[in-house]
C-alpha cells in the first residue's frame, strides 16, 4: 500500500495540511484523483447514500459533479487527535437551471497508518443564494491557505 503523507498520529500542522490537500483534491473535480486518497474497501456516509470502495466513490463524485456545476469548496480543519480529522466545509455550485446554492457541512475522517481515509462522514445541508452573494470564485491560491471562512 502507498502511503499517502501527512501520516497519522496527526499534529495540527499535519492534519492542516492533511484538510488543505483533500480541498485542493476536490476542487480539481476529477473523481480518480480524490478516490486515491481512500482506501480500496472506505466507507463512506454522504449526506443519505452510503458507499463501499473506491469504484462506487467515484461513481459517485461523476454524479455530484454532473449536477453540481462549477463546485468550489472550502475546507477548515475543526479539531484532530490520533488518526481521526474532523473538518467544516462549504461549498458552491449551480445547478442546470443557473440557481446558486451554497452547502454547508461537517466530516468526520478516519485514516490508516499509511494516510488514506478508510472511513468518510459527511453530514451537508444546501442553501440557496444569490449569484451575487457568492464568496469562492475557484480554487484558493497558496496565500489563502489556512484562512477561514463566515459562518453565514
Amino acid at each position: 500500500m502507498t502511503a499517502r503523507p501527512p501520516l497519522p498520529p496527526f499534529t495540527e500542522e499535519s492534519a492542516r495540511q492533511k484538510v488543505q490537500a483533500a480541498e485542493d483534491a476536490w476542487n480539481t473535480r476529477d473523481p480518480e484523483r480524490v478516490a486515491s486518497a481512500y482506501t480500496e474497501d472506505s466507507v463512506w456516509r454522504n449526506r443519505d447514500e452510503f458507499l463501499t470502495g473506491r469504484q462506487e466513490i467515484i461513481g459517485f463524485l461523476r454524479r455530484k459533479w454532473e449536477r453540481e456545476l462549477d463546485y468550489v469548496l472550502r475546507k477548515d480543519l475543526w479539531s484532530y487527535g490520533g488518526d481521526r480529522i474532523a473538518v467544516r466545509f462549504q461549498y458552491e455550485w449551480h445547478d442546470a437551471e443557473g440557481r446558486w446554492w451554497r452547502s454547508y457541512g461537517n466530516e468526520l475522517w478516519e485514516f490508516t497508518p499509511e494516510g488514506l481515509m478508510r472511513r468518510r462522514e459527511a453530514s451537508i445541508n444546501d442553501v440557496s443564494i444569490a449569484e451575487g452573494d457568492r464568496r469562492f470564485h475557484g480554487p484558493r491560491t497558496p496565500d489563502e491557505h489556512g484562512a477561514g471562512f463566515p459562518l453565514r
